[in-house]
């Protein structure tokens, strides 16, 4: 029996996608993940984080759904919001995966209401746990974490290298000094595709002068 994991990572950046990861691991693995050092993913270093997501690929089936910024802005503009963006994504990977057991970190601030939404989707018969810092609890979530970090940091490293000549892009955050410098790079109208214009940070460049 297979045990799936979901973690995501890219919620809260203004820049690049939003990576969702199931991490569907068969039981008698999840112990010797758990032996390799398999935890949160930001309690890792971005090395270990890679040599992990290796191992994890290894053994476990991922599914990884990757939502662009362009997406994002698309929902929103439609009132869909972040929460409802990522349970879309978790409902099409627990259907891709096709295992009876899933554990989700919870996005919303009621993990029982989520868990009650997934099932009215895939079936009362799946066993579903969704609860808040899944990721440090349980080891499937935990390596779904790992993968869905590693996959948005090649996506940021891939942009950091395009916008080399006028000082990369940094993190993605909105409180990243890199990244709050790349924006005031443009007006509002020239921004590139993979910037979320839908946040607040980025609204702020409309008034721009």
């Amino acid at each position: 029996m297979k045990i799936l994991g979901i973690d995501e990572a890219g919620r809260g950046p203004v820049l690049g996608p939003l990576v969702v990861c199931g991490a569907a691991i068969p039981q008698e693995k999840i112990v010797i993940l758990e032996r390799m050092g398999i935890k949160d993913s930001k309690k890792l270093t971005p090395s270990r984080r890679n040599v992990l997501a290796r191992k994890i690929r290894k053994m476990a089936d991922c599914h990884v759904v990757k939502i662009t910024a362009q997406d994002i802005d698309n929902l929103r503009a439609k009132d869909v919001n972040l929460n409802e963006i990522e349970k879309i994504a978790m409902i099409k990977i627990i259907k891709m995966a096709q295992v009876d057991s899933v554990i989700i970190d919870s996005v919303d601030v009621d993990p029982a209401r989520l868990t009650r939404q997934i099932k009215e989707v895939v079936g009362e018969e799946m066993d579903v746990i969704s609860e808040h810092g899944a990721d440090d609890k349980y080891i499937p979530v935990a390596a779904a974490s790992i993968v869905a970090k590693v996959e948005r940091d090649i996506e940021i490293e891939k942009l950091n290298r395009q916008y080399k000549k006028i000082g990369g892009m940094g993190s993605g955050y909105p409180s990243d000094p890199r990244t709050k410098a790349f924006l005031q790079k443009f007006d509002y109208d020239e921004l590139p595709d993979f910037v979320r214009k839908s946040w607040a940070t980025v609204e702020k460049l409309k008034n721009k002068k």
